[in-house]
């Protein structure tokens, strides 16, 4: 450690004419939790509770889920404190992301504020009852928020469909859609843009759809994403769909027992 630290001090003085340096903490299996927040021009701030975002490879998330299997009431209940504290302190307005990093001993440390909605919005939206993007043009508009927290209800999983091929390192998969068929069904939500014989170019992100379910609890809603994981069908591309698939069957996934190295640990990657 010392020898590093020489070493990377002396390379900083040497580009940077400063050889000062800092260390982050190092955190043990982490778990990556964020909370939605919505503030507006009236002084009010509200938090619709936390999402864990876990389930990623390369840094980017592939599943998200409300509320986090991991945390406890105490915990949920100091990381909303900690995110509306932040939220009010720069009188913000709008939807917004507080997100954080969550140690195996459950202490928890701020990453960053995404200042805008997110793709994983829905599962908020599901387990609270509530439309964000709406509140996010009422705010726009000067208008004070409408739909105010809930008690939360039930339990939501958001499943990134993406046009990648997980044995391969998730390797892009652009080309034509040649057969498309969403799920449906009580408690299945789609979002998406694409259809029948739409083309997946290589220049974008790989997200086409995001599939949301809602359950009474966690094992009803991981139950109802395995019989809409089987009806959706993609073909003509690859798709995360079987990589899905896997997590579900996957034990320490369906005991909530898993961190940002989950993908790593259970799934070889070529």
């Amino acid at each position: 450690m010392e020898k590093a630290f020489q070493t990377a001090s002396t390379e900083a003085d040497a580009a940077f004419s400063n050889p000062e340096l800092y260390l982050e903490k190092f955190i043990e299996n982490p778990h990556h939790i964020e909370i939605q927040v919505m503030g507006d021009s009236h002084g009010n701030a509200y938090h619709y509770g936390e999402r864990d975002c876990s389930i990623q490879r390369r840094h980017q998330k592939l599943i998200e889920e409300s509320p986090s299997p991991f945390i406890t009431d105490e915990v949920r209940q100091k990381m909303g404190e900690a995110a509306l504290l932040g939220t009010r302190s720069v009188n913000y307005e709008g939807a917004g992301t507080i997100e954080f990093l969550v140690d195996k001993y459950m202490n928890f440390y701020f990453i960053e504020m995404n200042t805008r909605i997110q793709v994983e919005h829905p599962v908020t939206e599901m387990v609270n009852n509530l439309d964000l993007i709406k509140n996010q043009i009422l705010v726009a508009s000067g208008m004070p928020v409408e739909d105010v927290p809930k008690q939360p209800r039930g339990h939501a999983i958001e499943f990134r469909i993406n046009a990648e091929d997980p044995s391969a390192n998730f390797r892009p998969s652009p080309g034509r859609i040649e057969y498309l068929h969403f799920p449906g069904g009580f408690g299945v939500r789609i979002d998406s843009h694409v259809y029948n014989d739409y083309v997946i170019p290589p220049n974008y992100d790989s997200l086409i759809a995001k599939m949301i379910v809602w359950g009474t609890d966690r094992p009803h809603a991981i139950n109802r994403a395995k019989r809409a994981l089987e009806e959706f069908k993609v073909e003509g591309i690859k798709t995360t769909i079987p990589f899905h698939q896997k997590v579900l069957e996957n034990e320490m996934f369906v005991k909530g027992e898993f961190d940002t190295s989950f993908i790593d640990q259970y799934f070889k990657i070529n």
